[in-house]
């Protein structure tokens, strides 16, 4: 069995300019924003208490993304949050006025008028930008790369999006986007992750992402909890993972939570990074094969980086066992606890808890971070079974087992 790899983060910190992209201020906007959708609710923290006991640690919390806006996944949040931000600009208002109202109103039409947006997915973040672009009134052209499968190709259609699958890797799709948005009167490109010259739409993603985070928060308060000891995320290209770095290192100045990414070991640029520790990022190219097809990014978003690079304590390659360990534990959680339907780009945190708790050989990684009876543990199950066929073959016919 191929263990995960980790190492801890002796990166030299910069100036740290990108946090305040992730102040509790843009945070509360992005949330006032999403609030205005009538498909808005707050998704559920699965309190795992038996699960805890039963790892070793004082509290496990699980933030359910299967429930957000209907779509089984987490991304409609930043999409949905950077057309608005967009368009706010270019007629001159504010982010505040962007309510769901306006925006599908005839006033829009004369405002604005039709944009096009155009993304590279491998599923869940190009679903969320067809389900907004619909909504809104606004087109969507969306890049697969080779290997999406069919289920998450419908979906996205079904939103009424222009979708294909291309012979490309997730960064190729992402590069053919740019050029065919650049080429494109009124396109636009909606990508999570950001290059030199594209930085704006990427930071009002990241600030979309966390409203997540801030429901969590509180959430989390509501169990009498007042901050988590450790936060484990996953990583593609970082945004995700640097959004929720940043709202909790700002929300908690002081006293900051341990930070830990995850990454899919076929795409740890993240990870090589931090190994080579130098404080530039790392670039993984090739097919990037694996089962957390959302996490198959081998180029970092580089505000992303630069904000792990100064705010994270770990970095973890981790194998697709991994991943559908967490699946199937999540599905048939300890008696008592509820049950979370966890995709494989949502379970890796599970899974790695899971191993660091129980697991003699990542006792050195259980020491570094300092987890154990006191410690109150997030995670983020950011999508749920958005390709079913693929969560029945892990958690009812034990694929991508341990031991296979």
């Amino acid at each position: 069995m191929e263990p995960i790899k980790w190492v801890t983060n002796q990166m030299p910190k910069d100036d740290d300019k990108n946090l305040p992209i992730m102040s509790c201020e843009n945070v509360e906007k992005a949330r006032a924003f999403h609030r205005s959708f009538p498909q808005y609710s707050v998704t559920p923290l699965a309190d795992l208490a038996g699960m805890a006991e039963r790892l070793g640690l004082g509290g496990l919390y699980v933030k359910d993304e299967s429930y957000r806006f209907g779509l089984n996944a987490f991304k409609v949040l930043g999409g949905s949050f950077a057309m608005a931000r967009y368009i706010a600009q270019e007629t001159g208002r504010d982010v505040s006025d962007m309510t769901y109202d306006y925006l599908t109103s005839d006033e829009l039409q004369r405002d604005f008028g039709q944009a096009t947006f155009f993304t590279a997915t491998d599923g869940n973040h190009g679903r969320g930008v067809a389900w907004a672009a619909h909504k809104l009134g606004q087109k969507a052209v969306v890049h697969m790369p080779k290997g999406s499968t069919k289920t998450r190709f419908d979906n996205i259609a079904r939103e009424g999006a222009q979708v294909t699958i291309e012979e490309l890797n997730y960064d190729d799709c992402v590069r053919l986007a740019a050029k065919e948005a650049g080429e494109t009167e009124h396109g636009v490109i909606v990508q999570d992750t950001a290059w030199d010259g594209y930085e704006d739409i990427p930071s009002w993603i990241m600030q979309g992402y966390g409203t997540m985070a801030n429901e969590a928060a509180e959430q989390l308060r509501a169990l009498e909890v007042n901050r988590p000891t450790h936060v484990f995320v996953q990583a593609g290209v970082g945004s995700l993972a640097s959004s929720m770095v940043g709202y909790f290192a700002n929300l908690f100045p002081t006293c900051p939570p341990k930070f830990v990414i995850m990454e899919a070991e076929a795409a740890a640029c993240l990870y090589k990074g931090a190994v080579a520790a130098d404080g530039a990022p790392r670039i993984v190219g090739g097919d990037l094969q694996t089962i957390m097809a959302g996490l198959a990014c081998g180029e970092p978003n580089t505000i992303g980086w630069d904000i792990l690079r100064n705010h994270a304590d770990a970095f973890l390659a981790c194998p697709d066992w991994v991943s559908a360990r967490g699946m199937r534990m999540l599905a048939a959680p300890v008696k008592g606890d509820p049950a979370v339907t966890s995709g494989e780009s949502g379970a890796v945190g599970m899974g790695v808890v899971a191993s660091i708790m129980t697991d003699p050989a990542y006792a050195g990684l259980r020491d570094a971070l300092e987890l154990g009876p006191d410690s109150q543990v997030l995670l983020f199950s950011t999508e749920g079974d958005t390709d079913p066929e693929r969560y029945r073959k892990v958690v009812w016919e034990g694929a991508w087992s341990s031991e296979a």
